[in-house]
């Protein structure tokens, strides 16, 4: 299976696009495609239109994600979850944290 995660830098909005399941593998992939953007983008887009599954090491790598962006002023939403992550984003409050929508 081909799991990635790829990233653009358009304007001031770095998009991560994550491929396959979202778990502890990809960690070293996502991290680096926040800490190589050529400037501190003002705001982040996660698309997780192909991801069927997260892990709670995913969730923890969008805490990081969060605290690397500026923590409570951080600007980052999350786009095209599946209605399962939606509600795993509900349950652990991490819609508080994050913008999300389908």
């Amino acid at each position: 299976m081909n799991q990635q995660v790829n990233s653009s830098y358009q304007g001031n909005v770095l998009t991560i696009r994550i491929d396959g399941t979202f778990d502890l593998s990809k960690q070293a992939a996502f991290r680096q495609s926040y800490e190589m953007a050529p400037n501190k983008p003002s705001s982040y887009v996660v698309d997780m239109r192909t991801v069927e599954y997260m892990d709670s090491a995913a969730f923890g790598m969008l805490l990081v994600l969060r605290d690397y962006a500026g923590g409570d002023k951080a600007n980052i939403s999350i786009i095209n979850m599946s209605s399962v992550i939606k509600k795993s984003f509900s349950l652990l409050n991490f819609d508080r944290l994050f913008k999300t929508s389908k």
